[in-house]
């Protein structure tokens, strides 16, 4: 078995094959991004790969049995990107294709799922057998962002007191390799969450402790957070996705008590006080 993975020299893709090496020989992974040189000291295959070339797909996919699709980060045309990858793993005879999706994918009203809605739906028309992996939020969108928020003097967000259940790169990348990995988990879709869920609140109380410095979480106004987002230099229209993001949390669509993601793994999630505590040790 063959198993490429778009994206490997992005953060997820490079953890993802690190792990993947550790469960099936080397030489049957394939490392897909835009410009292979950068994936060179993953020690596995290379092949130039870019979302918005199709003609080159065909060779880049060539021999391959499981395609990781790992989820594009262009907002402009992901669900255009995602559509071509998959005609083309079709036209190559690929047989198995897993997908990084959002919780909740199916129904959720958050903006940032409609893309992977339409992509889920892409590849269930498409008749190829596949494995949805609906990750939740990551940790690393709050803790990479540790050292502004104390230099700012509080946490800032518009999620009042809703409940993530966020999970760390690591936790996610680590599952993704275990299901391409073992075919069995072919036709799964699988919620992915950690086992721990925490406020905002909660997270500014956490980083309060480790630091010893006091860090209140100011739930703002949507326009007001929207506008410190732009200030920062967030386009508009990503910063709205996260806004969307806070406020629609609070009606759960990014909290799972499952348990899947852990099940996966054979352990638990990394817990927030592990994550912070290595954020501020990079700080």
């Amino acid at each position: 078995m063959t198993i490429a993975i778009t994206g490997a020299s992005g953060q997820l893709g490079r953890l993802a094959i690190t792990h993947l090496k550790t469960l099936t020989d080397p030489a049957q992974i394939i490392a897909l991004a835009r410009d292979p040189a950068r994936v060179a000291d993953l020690g596995v295959t290379a092949r130039a790969f870019d979302y918005t070339q199709p003609e080159d797909m065909a060779a880049a996919l060539d021999g391959v049995t499981t395609l990781v699709l790992i989820s594009s980060s262009d907002f402009n045309d992901r669900v255009g990107q995602h559509r071509t990858v998959i005609a083309a793993a079709q036209a190559a005879g690929v047989q198995r294709i897993l997908y990084t999706s959002i919780l909740k994918a199916d129904r959720s009203p958050l903006l940032i799922a409609a893309d992977h809605r339409a992509t889920e739906e892409i590849i269930a028309q498409s008749g190829l057998p596949a494995t949805i992996l609906r990750n939740s939020w990551y940790t690393e969108n709050w803790t990479a962002n540790i050292g502004a928020a104390i230099g700012a003097g509080a946490v800032i967000g518009s999620a009042g007191e809703a409940r993530f259940t966020p999970a760390t790169r690591e936790d996610y990348a680590q599952a993704l390799a275990i299901v391409a990995a073992d075919a069995a988990h072919t036709g799964k879709t699988y919620e992915l969450a950690g086992d721990e869920g925490f406020t905002l609140a909660e997270l500014a109380a956490e980083i309060s402790r480790q630091t010893g410095k006091p860090l209140p979480y100011n739930d703002l106004p949507a326009t007001v957070y929207q506008g410190i987002l732009e200030s920062v230099g967030l386009p508009a229209s990503f910063a709205h996705v996260l806004v969307d993001v806070d406020l629609k949390a609070a009606q759960g669509w990014l909290a799972d008590d499952s348990g899947m993601l852990s099940h996966l793994l054979g352990r638990k999630t990394e817990r927030l006080d592990a994550a912070v505590a290595k954020a501020l040790a990079a700080l």
